[in-house]
Parts: structure tokens; C-alpha cells; sequence
């Protein structure tokens, strides 16, 4: 790391020294300063676009350009003439001041060179083969180059902060509802524009009456050449581990044209590369929306999948996994539109750890436990999504959407515990759920818009769990309490559950345009919900017949239905002040709840308003500041009604609450951007403060490590605090980032019928420095830290987490392509360091100039680390766990080019 270091200091300070300033002001002909101007130097020898800039509000630019060269200075503005100077740099710097004049022409600008950025509203256009170093294969590569454009740790493309809701190529949907597809698999090469569309709108009518702040997409636009027939790659490999042997087929194929577009991508691998994780498949939402949150309800409808771990490739022993996605859109006129995708991922996964877990409550006794288990996933998930628009003219548009899921999972885990003994589980589900969505959207006259939205979800889970229990002393208290046979060899507890989902969500909304500066918006929705709920706790006896027990102490059944409905109407007025922009609003809602258990019927009705508010406060062009407030209502989901026992697994029981109530939350966020073309600073920071009233809790008791619980609405307050922000500046060539994040929470748990506070602070820190020199090997460096603090009553815990890392990327001789990425991670107490261990991946790649076939060579975990470590520090526990994971691999792969 130190030679690397040197390396990069060198290549800064060669860069700099040899450079020599060029700046000034542009105006126009008036005397006022132009924002936002273009401004170019092209090497007259090379031709080359040496450096460029953009004039901040001021009217400013500046250019970094080598000393002793002849240079055209190329001004230009929308709207006036172009200017161009030929300037020859010499040892000192240069003030060069431009006048505009108004060009009354139709005729487009003839620019001598390509810009690397424009802006054009509220659209950034970057200009992707000016940020390109020659290493770029996919289009994240390209992404992570652009200034203000960030992909993030779970692969998600973010711009000022906020996550990327929408990826288009030519204007056309890539896989709705997901950005990491297109970043990953995408050719770099293929991409001519990158188009970033802040305050983004999916209807082009409701764009003037909605607030789209947070909503931002990319349009990607293709070369030429690349736009009327198929193009992609097509890889095959194959490698050398420990034992068995590797392989990866990954087809990768995209068309484009007018009417039509075409995209298919395959992964077939034993390698680890995860191309759709199970993580990625319940984010995944087809472009979705929640249409009653907006109103300030939020009901649950819960989470009965079964609970595997979000592996990634560094945290399973062995991964294989089958994925085909494909994605098309048909224009067969003007008018209307054909979309959807199809997706399958089979993934089968073996993981392999040791977990120690210590009680730091010590008035519950309860034993510190040490376990071992090896655990296989089997794991198929499909998503499917048909879609149309239907736009006959600018007044009139229908959309029709329906998007499902299917999936088939199964876990086994062979569990060994220092308390419990042996213990070995078999999970399994099969659900899936349909959503309809329908959309119609009619414009009266400027002043009177309307929009009806529509969506319909039917769901159906049924997880499946069984524990077999050999160490009958231990669990005979739980098994009394469930009513088992103590006669058996051993306990074998077993639980079907059901839960059906049925939930309509539909609104009108009326905007009433007043002037051009402020509006009125009405709306009228409704939300209504069932759930049917049914579970049963049986036993497994020797000769393999059920047993259903009838217990003295509760019952091992369930048999819910619980409707919600929501009937509301909403009030919001949009204002635009000179740099201010206000929407002030509140919806009245009135709201039914009702469920019917063990023969009974309970329901609950009341009124309530929910006000909410933004503020805008537009600084710049591109800096705003933007406050909001919103209180929300928010309510369970019928498992939490549900007052028969429930089986979570063999040591968690849980009983619900039919007497649970709404809770309440306020909520207030405030964000800051600023993305200054002129120096090319970007900076953005976020606020969130919440605090939830009369929040469900739940109420623990323990025997041994085995734990039953009951929610309630605590009396007790929650509240989190978190905050996160980035600082991003360019010199030249060289970008330097530094971000945070911090998260308070504090909340009361109630264990033992004793209430304690919890209060947990996690704190992230991150610094890096990247080169993006064209015919030099480019570097990555930085440092990452994370502290995760939790007290709870007397006990603290503190744990930190250290990680520097460096990546290098290089052309050399023109066709080999060498990348090498490397992480040290530390972590530790506040006293010792409790685990250290290291990542190396380094590839190499060999591609003949205007061949269509590459060659590399990859390798991943160089250093053969065998596992890692990873603490949770829980209410009343802290566990430290150790993951064991896939071994040094060494893959030959061959890819045609299309």
C-alpha cells in the first residue's frame, strides 16, 4: 500500500505542476453574469479536449491546461452565439473574459469538441466516453466516474443522496423497479449519454401540480450503431478450486429500436456471483407504489417468509445459482405501449458458522449459549410483470399494470447448542402474490387536471416449520406448556401456518390550478384490507402420526379474520414564493378496524387528521434546502392479533394481542444539495428525527434461552435520530469523498416483567481518493470505519470496525486490462482486537484492439481467508458469529462481444 501511495502522490503532483490556470467570467451582452455556460480548451496538436468547465451563478470558469501549448477556447450558451479564441498558455496564469451575444438563428451550435457535462433544467447529461479510463465494462463502472452519481454499498445508484428509482435505455423501461440489474449488466461501451432527470415525473400531465423532489431517473442513450440490432456479450469459463470444479455461462443480450426492445440476461454459476439476491427479490417492486402512504396511513400486512440470511458471496461456504431475466417494450403506435419482464433465480446455498451469544442481563439468568450449525438454502424466486400505456392524446392517459410473484423455499439446519442440544429444522413456503395497478389520468383544461389510481394485491404465504429436539430435559418445560406427548424419543414440534392477504387501495385526486405559481389539490381515497389468518402447532410421534395437543395453557391454534378499512379525503395547497416552494396540507381520515377469533368479534372506529407539510428553499440552481413534516398512523398486521400460540422457531414463542391499537408518528426530515458545476463540489446532507406514540412492544420471559413473547402499546415514547451527509470535490483528475452516518435510537424493552431503556448508536465513517487519469494506472484508496454502541440499563457494549482498502486498475500496452482490489478488516472491542482477516480479488484481461473476444483470468479470496467475524449486539445479548466462506478461486473465462 505504501508503494501504491507513492505511486498516486507522484501522478498528483506531475498533474499539477505542469499545469497552468485559465479563468475568467462569461456574460452577456446586458453585462450579466451567464450560469451554467459551456466552456472548452482543445489541445490544436492533439485535438484532444484537454479540460473544460461550467460558469457557476457568478458568471465564473476555470480551466487547468498545460503549460506552452496553443489551445481553442470554445464559449458557448443556449440561446447565443458561440464564442471561439485561439489562446497559447505560457508560465504564469491567464484571465480570459467572454461577452455573449443573442444569436437569432434556429440553427444548433456547432461545437469543435463534445461536452462532458450539460445542463438543461432539471436534467444532467454526462457524456460517458469522456469519463471513461479504458478498465469500464459494465455500466456502474462508467456510473462510479460521473460527478454526483454514487452507487452504494447494497449496489444501488444514488444521486444527491437519494436512491434511483428508474433506469430507462432510449426512453424505454429497463426491468422497472430495479437499478442494480441495469448497472451490472449493461455494456459500458454501448452507452453514449448518461441522462440524470431529477424531480422526475412518470406522468408528463401531473408534472407541474406534483412534488417529484425526491423522485430522480437515468435514460441511458445508446452510440449510434448500437440502436437497430442486437448487441451484448456472451461469457463462458471455467476454474480451478479446492475440491470441485468451477464453471459461469453468462449470456448478456440487448436490442433496441424504435418500436421495439428486446433485453435477456442469464447467469449460470458456481462461483459466488450472486446475480439476484433474495434481498433484491423483496425490494424488487415493478415499479409499485404505496398509494395510501402518501395519506399518512401505513398498514402492515407482515412478513411470513421464512428467515434465511441475506448471503452474499463472502458469508456461505458454496453458492450456486440459475438466473434468466428478460425484459421487452412494444410501440406498435404513438399511442400505446407494451411492456413487462420475467425473472427466475434459483439459488442453492451452503453456510457454515459458530455463534457465541452472552446475556448481559444478569437478574434474568439466563445461560450464555454457544452454538455450531451448517445450514442449506434451496431457494427458486420468480417475478412477472405485464404493463400498458394507452395516451391517445396530451389530455387523456391509461395505464394497466400487473406484476406477481411466485417462489419455493426450503431450509435445513443441522443445529448444535450448548444448552438445547441437538436440534435440527426444516422450513418451507410456497407463496405468492398478484398486484394489479390502474391508472388513469385525464386533463380537463390547464387549470383542472384530474387522476384516478387503482391497485389491488392479493397474497397468500404458507410457511411450514418443524424442529426435531433430542435433549427432552431441557425443552420439557415448553414442550407442558404446548401440551405435547412426553412419551416420544424425542420432541418433534412442527407448525403450519396461512396467512391470505386481500387489500384495495384506490383515490381520486383533483388539481385545481390557480395561477401559475399555485395550486389546489383534493383528494378522496380508500384503503380496505382483510386477512385471513390460520396456524397449528402439532406434534410428530415416533411412528410418524400427528399429534394436536389441547394444552392447559393457551391454544396451539388460530383461526383470524381481521378487516381494516381507511375512508379519507386530503387538502393540499402548492405555493411557489420567489426561491420558496410550500405545500402545506392534512387529510381527515376515518378509520375501522375488526377482528373475529375464538368466536368473538372486536372492532374499533375513530376519526382522525393527519397534517403534513413541505418547504423548498431553491439557493441555486442546483442547491436546495427542503424541510418536511408529516404525522402517520400506523397498524399491525393480523399475526400480531392473533392470540394463539405461535411457533417463531423452537426456542421463540410468541402469543398475540387482540386488544393492540394504532400508534402514532412524527416524522421530520430535513435535506440539503449542493452540486457546483464550477469546481465540481457536490455535497449533500440528510436529517431524520421520529417519535412513535403508544408503539407496539413486546412483553419477553424467559426459561433458559427459550423465549415467549406478547406485543402491547408501550406507554414509553420511541424515538430515532439519524442523520447521513457526503462532501465530494474534484481536482483535475483526482476526486476526493468523504461521507458519514449516524443512527440513534432509544426504546424501552420489557423482559421479566421488569422495563428497561435501550439506547443504540451506530456510527459509519468513510474517506477515499480516486484517479481518473487516461494513459495511467488509476487508484482507489480509503478508509471506512463503523462503531456500533448499545446500552442497555448498566451494560455497554462498544465494537468497532476498521477497513482500509486500495483498488487499482490499469491499461497495459494497450490490450491487457489488470484490476486488483484489496480490503484489511479489523474488528474489535474496546480493548482487543477479536478478528482480522483480509480480501484480495485481482483479474487479468486480454482483449486485441477491434477484436470481438477477450480473455481473462480472475481470481477471488487470493489470501484463502477461511471465515469471518461479525457481532449483533441485541436488547439483552451480544453475539459474536463466525461465518465460514468460500475459498480461493481461480476462474478462465472467454467473451464474444457482439
Amino acid at each position: 500500500m505504501k508503494n501504491l501511495l507513492t505511486l498516486l502522490i507522484c501522478l498528483v503532483a506531475s498533474t499539477t505542476f505542469a499545469q497552468v490556470k485559465v479563468e475568467g467570467v462569461v456574460k452577456d451582452n446586458m453585462g450579466n453574469p451567464l450560469e451554467l455556460a459551456n466552456v472548452v480548451a482543445v489541445n490544436q496538436e492533439t485535438k484532444a479536449l484537454d479540460s473544460y468547465g461550467i460558469t457557476n451563478d457568478a458568471g465564473r470558469y476555470k480551466l487547468s491546461l498545460e503549460k506552452n501549448t496553443n489551445y481553442q477556447i470554445q464559449v458557448s450558451y443556449i440561446g447565443m452565439k458561440t464564442s471561439e479564441e485561439l489562446v497559447s498558455t505560457q508560465e504564469v496564469e491567464l484571465t480570459k473574459n467572454y461577452t455573449l451575444e443573442d444569436d437569432t438563428t434556429l440553427d444548433e451550435v456547432e461545437l469543435v469538441y463534445e461536452m462532458p457535462v450539460t445542463v438543461k433544467g432539471d436534467t444532467i447529461v454526462y457524456n460517458a466516453d469522456s469519463f471513461k479510463t479504458g478498465t469500464e465494462k459494465k455500466l456502474e463502472d462508467v456510473l462510479k466516474k460521473l460527478p454526483g452519481v454514487e452507487i452504494n454499498d447494497d449496489g444501488e445508484i444514488e444521486v444527491e443522496g437519494k436512491a434511483v428509482s428508474k433506469i430507462m435505455v432510449d426512453g424505454k423501461d429497463f426491468f422497472d423497479g430495479d437499478t442494480k440489474l441495469a448497472a451490472k449488466n449493461i455494456p459500458s461501451n454501448a452507452i453514449d449519454k448518461v441522462e440524470v432527470l431529477k424531480n422526475f415525473s412518470e406522468v408528463g400531465q401531473l408534472s407541474t401540480v406534483t412534488n417529484n423532489q425526491d423522485n430522480i431517473a437515468i435514460n441511458l442513450k445508446l452510440k449510434e450503431g448500437k440502436d437497430k440490432f442486437w448487441f451484448g456479450d456472451i461469457t463462458a469459463g471455467t476454474g480451478i478450486a479446492s475440491e470441485d470444479g468451477l464453471y459461469k455461462v453468462q449470456p448478456k443480450l440487448f436490442f433496441y429500436s424504435p418500436k421495439t426492445s428486446i433485453n435477456f440476461i442469464g447467469d449460470l454459476n458456481n462461483t459466488g456471483e450472486v446475480a439476484f439476491t433474495r434481498r433484491d427479490y423483496f425490494n424488487f417492486t415493478g415499479g409499485f407504489r404505496n398509494l395510501s402512504q402518501s395519506s399518512g396511513t401505513n398498514i402492515s400486512l407482515g412478513d411470513n417468509s421464512l428467515s434465511f440470511l441475506n448471503t452474499t458471496n463472502d458469508k456461505a461456504e458454496s453458492i450456486d445459482t440459475k438466473f434468466a431475466a428478460a425484459n421487452f417494450s412494444y410501440a406498435p403506435s404513438k399511442t400505446l405501449t407494451f411492456s413487462g419482464f420475467g425473472i427466475y433465480s434459483g439459488t442453492k446455498t451452503g453456510i457454515r458458522e459458530n455463534n457465541e451469544v452472552t446475556y448481559t442481563d444478569d437478574e434474568l439468568n439466563i445461560p450464555d449459549e454457544s452454538t455450531t450449525n451448517y445450514t442449506q438454502q434451496e431457494s427458486n424466486l420468480g417475478l412477472l410483470k405485464l404493463s400498458t400505456v394507452y395516451k391517445p392524446n396530451a389530455n387523456n392517459q391509461l395505464d394497466y399494470d400487473v406484476f406477481g410473484r411466485l417462489s419455493k423455499q426450503t431450509q435445513n439446519k443441522f443445529f448444535n447448542s450448548s444448552v438445547l442440544g441437538q436440534v435440527d429444522q426444516i422450513e418451507e413456503q410456497t407463496p405468492y402474490s398478484i398486484n394489479q395497478n390502474l391508472n388513469y389520468y385525464y386533463t380537463l383544461d390547464e387549470n383542472n387536471i384530474f387522476s384516478f389510481e387503482a391497485q389491488h394485491l392479493l397474497q397468500d404465504e404458507d410457511p411450514f416449520y418443524n424442529a426435531f429436539i433430542e435433549d427432552k430435559a431441557t425443552y420439557a418445560n415448553t414442550a407442558d406448556v404446548l401440551g405435547y406427548d412426553d412419551a416420544q424419543t424425542a420432541y418433534d414440534a412442527a407448525q403450519n401456518k396461512r396467512v391470505k392477504s386481500n387489500k384495495l387501495d384506490a383515490k381520486l385526486n383533483y388539481w385545481n390550478v390557480l395561477n401559475p405559481k399555485s395550486n389546489l389539490n383534493y383528494t378522496v381515497g380508500l384503503v380496505y384490507s382483510n386477512q385471513k389468518f390460520n396456524s397449528e402447532i402439532f406434534q410428530i410421534l415416533d411412528d410418524g402420526s400427528e399429534y394436536n395437543p389441547t394444552p392447559a395453557e393457551g391454544s396451539n391454534t388460530n383461526d383470524v379474520d381481521y378487516t381494516f378499512s381507511d375512508a379519507y379525503v386530503g387538502v393540499h395547497y402548492n405555493l411557489k414564493a420567489g426561491k420558496f416552494t410550500l405545500t402545506p396540507g392534512f387529510s381527515a381520515h376515518a378509520y375501522n378496524t375488526k377482528d373475529t377469533q375464538f368466536g368473538s368479534t372486536n372492532s374499533n372506529s375513530f376519526t382522525r387528521i393527519l397534517p403534513d407539510a413541505t418547504i423548498r428553499l431553491q439557493l441555486k440552481k442546483s442547491e436546495n434546502l427542503n424541510l418536511s413534516y408529516s404525522m402517520q398512523t400506523n397498524f399491525t398486521d393480523v399475526t400480531q392479533l392473533a392470540e394463539g400460540l405461535i411457533m417463531n422457531n423452537y426456542s421463540s414463542l410468541f402469543s398475540g394481542n387482540r386488544e393492540l391499537e394504532n400508534s402514532l408518528s412524527h416524522n421530520v426530515n430535513l435535506s440539503y444539495f449542493s452540486f457546483n458545476m464550477f469546481n465540481y463540489t457536490n455535497v449533500f446532507g440528510v436529517l431524520n428525527y421520529s417519535k412513535n406514540i403508544d408503539g407496539i412492544r413486546n412483553s419477553t420471559d424467559f426459561e433458559s434461552v427459550i423465549a415467549t413473547s406478547t406485543p402491547f402499546n408501550s406507554n414509553f415514547a420511541d424515538e430515532t435520530f439519524s442523520a447521513r451527509g457526503r462532501f465530494e470535490r474534484r481536482f483535475g483528475k483526482i476526486k476526493a469523498n468523504l461521507s458519514g452516518s449516524w443512527s440513534w435510537a432509544t426504546f424501552n424493552q420489557f423482559i421479566g416483567g421488569n422495563v428497561s431503556e435501550n439506547n443504540s448508536f451506530t456510527q459509519t465513517y468513510g474517506s477515499r481518493i480516486s484517479t481518473f487519469f487516461k494513459n495511467a494506472p488509476n487508484v482507489e484508496m480509503g478508509y471506512d470505519l463503523t462503531i456500533n454502541d448499545n446500552e442497555q440499563g448498566n451494560n455497554n457494549t462498544k465494537f468497532y470496525t476498521h477497513r482500509p482498502f486500495i483498488n487499482l486498475d490499469a491499461v497495459i500496452l494497450k490490450e491487457f486490462s489488470f484490476v486488483t482490489e484489496y480490503s484489511y478488516y479489523d474488528f474489535r472491542d474496546e480493548e482487543i482486537s477479536l478478528n482480522k482477516y483480509g480480501f484480495l480479488d485481482a483479474s487479468l484481461t486480454y482483449q486485441k484492439t477491434d477484436s470481438q473476444w477477450e480473455y481473462k483470468v480472475g481470481a477471488t479470496n487470493l489470501l484463502d481467508t477461511q471465515s469471518l467475524s461479525q457481532s449483533n449486539t441485541g436488547n439483552i445479548s451480544v453475539s459474536n458469529r463466525e461465518y465460514y466462506i468460500q475459498p480461493r478461486y481461480v476462474v478462465f473465462s472467454v467473451k464474444y462481444n457482439l
